[in-house]
């Protein structure tokens, strides 16, 4: 008579998270090309004029007095044509800011507000907002 033989459960277990794995690297690897074409620069607007590739937003995007968060990147425009980037993390607890409302930056978990320069309006935020560094280039605006 033969015995029924049952693998091992721990070994049930790493082989199911091992495929997993596999299946995440897989589908990680995948080639993941822009489609602009290579004469074109990442900055410039595509004629739809929306913000080309590698470009955050477009600058028409950015309201005076107020701003954007694009990603993890937040750009205000404090007056007219002068733009600057923060990073979206709250320095007080990690959250991430996710309103910009009456000129500030606001996080929603401890409800600290920045001013629009990324500095501090209210607490319980101590640290202003973390510099990104964002160019224009024609009608959009980049990092770096």
């Amino acid at each position: 008579m033969l015995e029924h033989i049952r693998p091992p459960r721990r070994a049930v277990i790493v082989g199911a998270g091992l495929g997993a794995l596999a299946t995440a690297a897989a589908a990680c690897s995948s080639a993941d090309t822009p489609s602009a074409p290579a004469s074109e620069s990442p900055a410039a607007a595509s004629p739809t004029g929306a913000p080309a590739s590698g470009a955050l937003t477009k600058t028409t995007d950015v309201p005076v007095g107020s701003g954007v968060i694009v990603g993890d990147t937040v750009i205000t425009q404090p007056t007219t044509g002068v733009f600057k980037g923060f990073s979206s993390v709250c320095p007080h607890a990690g959250c991430n800011v996710n309103a910009i409302t009456d000129g500030k930056i606001i996080c929603p978990c401890h409800k600290s507000e920045f001013n629009l320069d990324g500095t501090v309006a209210q607490g319980p935020a101590k640290k202003p907002l973390e510099a990104k560094a964002v160019t224009v280039q024609g009608e959009s605006i980049v990092a770096g």
